[in-house]
């Protein structure tokens, strides 16, 4: 049977197309139709080239929302962008070695990254932004501090839970760790972190950041054997970046300190 297209009105058209959109979920096109015929009207558009630019509209916002779906399931704990870090303030981090990083290959190889430096030299913000550029790229991050990864292995042991809650924690690309050697571990929530990373030893990435040096990470990991044992398996094939130890939130402190009329608060 052949079936029979009637012509439509200009007002039954944009229902149609409204009602169609709204049936396949395409909110984009749905949302641009009318500027985009009206545009096409105008400058006379062809019917490929008219289709051409909603459909590629529609695929860059879904795009953007999947990746805006991936920052929100990393869970960073604050917005931090590459572009915005001051490598003027800290000449210990080469600008080319972020910017190599910020195409993560080494997320698509898994290696390590590991990030050593005192507090305020830009570690986090480091992390998060790499975090922040992977999630964009496609990647699957997820942000935690030691503190509370351990508790939540610690918690999920008690309910019986560790080995999906594990799993999880490998599945995703890029697993970032902060503030690691800020607090001593005892050695059952250091031996469930040791499993996470044997998880995804040379599988899937890991980045962390420290504010201590390898050599003082005995004072977390007080058993010699398995604080070796996971230097080992953070260092493997790891980029190494020392953010050095002068701290840029406190130089920044005091530069406006030295204003005339600033005060210490602003």
């Amino acid at each position: 049977m052949t079936a029979v297209h009637h012509a439509l009105t200009a007002q039954a058209s944009d229902a149609a197309i409204d009602t169609a959109c709204r049936m396949l979920r395409l909110p984009t096109m749905r949302a641009q139709a009318a500027d985009t015929i009206a545009r096409a009207e105008r400058e006379g558009l062809s019917y490929a080239g008219f289709l051409a630019e909603l459909l590629m509209a529609e695929c860059e916002d879904r795009d953007r929302r999947r990746a805006e779906r991936r920052i929100r399931a990393a869970h960073f704990p604050r917005e931090k962008s590459l572009r915005d870090f001051d490598y003027s303030a800290n000449p210990n981090v080469n600008p080319a070695v972020i910017h190599n990083l910020a195409t993560c290959d080494w997320i698509t190889k898994g290696h390590p990254l590991c990030l050593i430096g005192d507090s305020g030299t830009g570690k986090s913000h480091l992390l998060i932004g790499l975090g922040t550029s992977a999630a964009m790229a496609g990647y699957r991050v997820r942000y935690t501090t030691a503190a509370s990864l351990v508790n939540e292995l610690v918690e999920a042991a008690d309910d019986k839970q560790l080995g999906k809650t594990i799993a999880r924690y490998g599945r995703v690309d890029l697993l970032e760790i902060d503030e690691l050697g800020y607090l001593e571990l005892d050695r059952r929530g250091a031996e469930m972190l040791f499993q996470v990373l044997t998880e995804r030893e040379e599988k899937n990435s890991i980045a962390i950041a420290s504010n201590e040096a390898f050599t003082g990470w005995s004072k977390t990991f007080t058993d010699p054997r398995l604080c070796a044992a996971i230097v080992d398996r953070l260092t493997f094939n790891a980029t190494l970046i020392e953010t050095g130890t002068e701290s840029y939130r406190l130089a920044r402190t005091k530069a406006r300190r030295g204003k005339p009329g600033t005060h210490p608060s602003q």
